[in-house]
Formats: C-alpha cells, sequence, structure tokens
C-alpha cells in the first residue's frame, strides 16, 4: 500500500463506481502517490515499471506515481483516467484536487477512440476465448461483456461530450448484454455493437481537441516535484 503520507488522491474504482458491481464484485481502488523528489536524483531512480504500488489491507487497490499516472492519462488510458473523474474519493489533497481540475488539458480525440476502442477489444478477444475455452456456462463471459459494452459507451460520452461519465446511467443493459453473452448468439451481439459504435464515431464530431494542452501540465508536475524535493 502507498504511504498515506504520500498519496494525492484515492477513490474506489471498477464495478462500484460504474454500477455494476454484484454479490461477487470486489471494491477495487486507484490512487496517485508522489515520489520523494531526492529518489529522481540517486543511482537508481524509480522507473516507469516501478512506479506502481499495489495493495489496501487485503482490498484490490492500485497506486501510480504522479509522474506516471499523468503519462497514462495522457494517452488517454481508461482506467488509469478514471482518478480524474470519480463522483467522491477517500483521499483528496490540495495537489490532487489541481490534478482533477486539469483533467480536461489531458484528452486528445484520436488518443480516446483508439484507447477506449482498444480496451474493449481486448475485453471482446477474453469473451470469445472463455466461449472457446470454456463453453457459455462460463459466469466471466458476462462480465467481460458487459465491460466490452460500458469501454464503448464512455469512450464515446467523451470523445463527444469532453466528460468521462463513471456511474452508468442506467446498469441494465450492460446486465442485459452480459447475459446475451452467454448464449450462441452473444458473439454476433458482440461484434454488431462494436460495429454500431464504430460508425458512431465515425459520424461525430469530436468534443476534444487535437492535441493534449501540456503547458499547464509541466507547470504542476514541475512544482509537485519541488515541493517533495526533501
Amino acid at each position: 500500500m502507498s504511504d498515506p503520507k504520500d498519496l494525492l488522491l484515492e477513490g474506489v474504482v471498477g464495478s462500484f463506481a460504474y454500477g455494476l458491481n454484484t454479490a461477487d464484485s470486489d471494491v477495487d481502488y486507484l490512487g496517485v502517490y508522489v515520489e520523494p523528489t531526492r529518489t529522481f536524483l540517486g543511482l537508481h531512480p524509480p522507473t516507469r515499471d516501478r512506479g506502481t504500488r499495489h495493495g489496501r489491507d487485503g482490498a484490490d487497490a492500485t497506486y501510480h506515481e504522479v509522474g506516471k499516472a499523468m503519462g497514462l492519462i495522457l494517452s488517454c488510458n481508461p482506467t488509469a483516467s478514471e482518478i480524474l473523474w470519480l463522483e467522491n474519493y477517500t483521499v483528496t489533497t490540495d495537489f490532487g484536487a489541481e490534478l482533477i481540475s486539469l483533467r480536461s488539458n489531458f484528452m486528445t480525440a484520436e488518443r480516446v477512440r483508439n484507447s477506449y476502442f482498444g480496451y474493449a477489444m481486448a475485453q471482446f478477444r477474453k469473451m470469445r476465448n472463455r466461449r472457446e475455452t470454456v463453453g457459455l456456462q462460463d459466469h466471466r463471459l458476462a462480465k467481460h461483456a458487459r465491460h466490452t459494452m460500458r469501454l464503448l459507451w464512455q469512450g464515446y460520452e467523451l470523445y463527444t461530450t469532453g466528460e468521462l461519465r463513471i456511474r452508468l446511467p442506467d446498469p441494465e443493459p450492460f446486465f442485459e448484454f452480459g447475459r446475451r453473452m452467454m448464449t450462441e448468439s452473444g458473439e454476433a451481439a458482440a461484434k454488431a455493437l462494436i460495429d454500431e459504435y464504430e460508425r458512431k464515431f465515425d459520424a461525430a464530431t469530436p468534443a476534444l481537441p487535437k492535441r493534449p494542452n501540456e503547458a499547464p501540465l509541466e507547470d504542476f508536475l514541475q512544482r509537485v516535484r519541488r515541493a517533495h524535493l526533501d
């Protein structure tokens, strides 16, 4: 677990944040912490791979160092980006609140489309593989299907409105889509949904810019590093 003193942000993500939790769902946490600046000046500075910590009192939790987190969000990584759009936080510092206020500066149209589609297709491939190897009785088919649909919906909302909506307005269509994946027609339905969203993205006018606004992000990170020099 990240040291509470170096946390900038922490919140509940995953199924509970989306409104897709079931009786079997775990509570997942995501956070952003800051590494003391002096550690970057020595022989063995933190690398991108070392910039992530895991664990929180037995719960599933992932904490990214602020530099790594900002890099992931600049790439419009769906999982990392959620931390800036949650309804509530378990930890929020002044720097954390400022990072939230900067969230629109990270997002770009092409990266959002490519990243959310990429993650949705990864869920689709997992679903197809489990259909082939485990069979239609596998309950994880429904979970992969729900998250395929969620990623496409969230990506399109972000692409067309500039806002990432974490909590789904009506979870039931996502649960119904999940149940359908446990039938013979499920794979065809998933392919049809992906095709539908490709057409929707093609026809949409993006609300996001072509390039991120990096100047305020650079300024923020420099100030965080200076504040944590000692």
